[in-house]
């Protein structure tokens, strides 16, 4: 059965919009718990969360907006099938800025754990290729806004596409390996270090596979298939940094606010043992790791902790 126009990228869209929305359900969750347990942090990285969730939330509300005007104010006009506007352009803008910025916080903490330069320069140019190629796609497409003419500015997409793959699968093993190295011999220390490989492992290696789908689809398909992939491209970069950040100790216990009998009451969720029995020595220990204050402080600290046992 030959597609129509809509079935060739709006039905994509239609998929990647309602995956991208149930990501983005998870991502609101996090950042509840980020803001909620996470006060001490310092203010250019609760701006940074802020800055990538209002990027993610406005890509949502882009998606959204594009749909509605094709599928539903403009329902059966076949010309508008066939063309992007202004709203969808802004799509691969967003997603190269928030790419870059999730992999520039990656490459600064590699760079204070490990102390290396060239690894990071090279995260630093690959992050910096996604963002132009994401900029320079929102651009092409303002140029050429029919569908069928994509294909003219697909070695930009292509490059952004594996420029940040590529820095994902780097910035996972180098970020693994060097708080493989950092481990203690302090059990509580360890065990959050364990914790956070786990979840860089699983956010990283995911966000860079689902990265490599997207552009093998691309690649390998003349229609817009890769577009089930490609619109919630920015969500998970943006839920790598938070499943990231959410996994150290917490410096509040989380508020959760639940209605009951119609009633609001205000309901703390007891942290497990381990966070409760840990004292505050061995708990700042476990946070100068994963927030890469400077490995010379972290090596005082076990100093400081070492003389007073």
């Amino acid at each position: 059965m030959t597609l129509t126009a809509a079935g060739i990228s709006f039905g994509p869209l239609l998929v990647g919009f309602a995956v991208n929305t149930i990501l983005y359900g998870a991502l609101v969750t996090s950042g509840l718990v980020y803001f909620s347990s996470f006060k001490n942090d310092g203010p250019w990285i609760r701006l940074l969360v802020s800055t990538l969730l209002l990027l993610c939330t406005a890509n949502v509300i882009l998606q959204f907006v594009f749909l509605n005007d094709t599928l539903i104010i403009h329902f059966g006009d076949q010309y508008s099938l066939t063309r992007a506007n202004w709203v969808f352009s802004l799509l691969p803008g967003i997603a190269g800025v928030v790419s870059s910025l999730v992999q520039f916080f990656f490459a600064w903490r590699i760079r204070i754990l490990t102390s290396s330069v060239w690894p990071v320069g090279v995260m630093v140019i690959l992050a910096s290729a996604a963002f132009l190629c994401g900029i320079g796609t929102t651009v092409a497409i303002n140029m050429v806004p029919t569908f069928a003419q994509f294909h003219r500015f697909e070695i930009v997409f292509v490059v952004g596409l594996a420029s940040s793959a590529l820095d994902n699968l780097l910035i996972t093993g180098l970020l693994v390996r060097s708080l493989s190295e950092h481990k203690t011999g302090f059990m509580d220390t360890d065990h959050i270090i364990k914790k956070i490989i786990r979840v860089t492992l699983q956010t990283g290696l995911l966000t860079a596979i689902w990265t490599l789908i997207d552009l093998a689809v691309y690649v390998a398909l003349t229609d817009g298939m890769h577009l089930v992939f490609n619109e919630s491209l920015a969500q998970f970069y943006t839920i790598s940094v938070m499943s990231t950040l959410i996994a150290r100790p917490r410096d509040h216990a989380y508020t959760d606010f639940t209605v009951v009998n119609g009633d609001q009451t205000e309901r703390r969720i007891a942290q497990i043992p381990l966070e409760c029995s840990r004292n505050t020595d061995r708990r700042r220990n476990s946070e100068l790791v994963f927030d890469a204050v400077s490995l010379k402080k972290f090596n005082s600290v076990h100093v400081a902790t070492d003389t007073q046992q």
